[in-house]
């Protein structure tokens, strides 16, 4: 801590209620308990890596520091978004990553207040494998991996999806693998398409918000 270097990425807690808000955490909640990972220099990119649940942290000496989802505060994700949809700051059809980031930015003394509306709260771990850990415990594949609601899809299925590409070139055909969950992925409708690491890829996740059609392969039932 230091510096510019004022927001910090916390280890899982043990043996303490880790049922805090996020509100009562980033007003302080857990300083003192030597649960900092590291300390980074931009609180709206922190926010976004705890929605991401897993990313890279580059360092003072040039070094990266891989981070990956270790467990939550156990409150619901909320979409701020909605937040600034319900409060006229953004239309619905203008929402996407970039455009809540962007807001967050260019508006410093509300940001905090928007971001904890969403009290949820991720800690992290350090990564030694190349590329983020999904709930099935092996490391994602960029345009293979698929997060998805356990109660409505078993991890491990094979997925064919066919869904428009977010830029609206072509459309995505292609087998993916449910092998990760997410706060925000709930009903039988709904998955996260994996999209990987850099600017590119950051690009087509923040502002993916397609329908298409996905198809689960099973096995077929040998009855001779």
């Amino acid at each position: 801590q230091g510096g510019i270097y004022q927001t910090p990425l916390y280890a899982f807690p043990k043996n303490m209620d880790f049922k805090i808000p996020r509100s009562a955490i980033v007003n302080g909640a857990l300083n003192g308990k030597g649960m900092e990972l590291v300390w980074v220099d931009d609180p709206v990119a922190a926010f976004f890596l705890q929605i991401q649940g897993s990313g890279r942290v580059q360092l003072q000496d040039g070094n990266i520091l891989r981070l990956g989802y270790a467990g939550t505060n156990c409150h619901n994700y909320y979409p701020i978004g909605k937040t600034l949809i319900d409060c006229g700051a953004l239309s619905r059809e203008e929402v996407s990553l970039q455009s809540i980031r962007q807001w967050l930015r260019k508006n410093p003394a509300q940001a905090e207040d928007v971001m904890s509306q969403n009290q949820s709260y991720v800690f992290f771990k350090v990564l030694e494998e190349e590329g983020p850990i999904g709930t099935q415990g092996v490391p994602l594949t960029p345009k293979r991996s698929l997060a998805v609601d356990q109660k409505h899809t078993v991890l491990g299925s094979l997925l064919w999806v066919d869904i428009p590409h977010p830029l609206g070139i072509g459309r995505l055909q292609h087998l993916m693998v449910a092998q990760d969950t997410g706060g925000a992925i709930k009903g039988p409708f709904r998955a996260d398409y994996f999209w990987g690491f850099g600017e590119a890829a950051e690009k087509c996740a923040g502002i993916m918000n397609v329908k298409g059609d996905c198809y689960r392969f099973l096995p077929v039932e040998n009855n001779l």
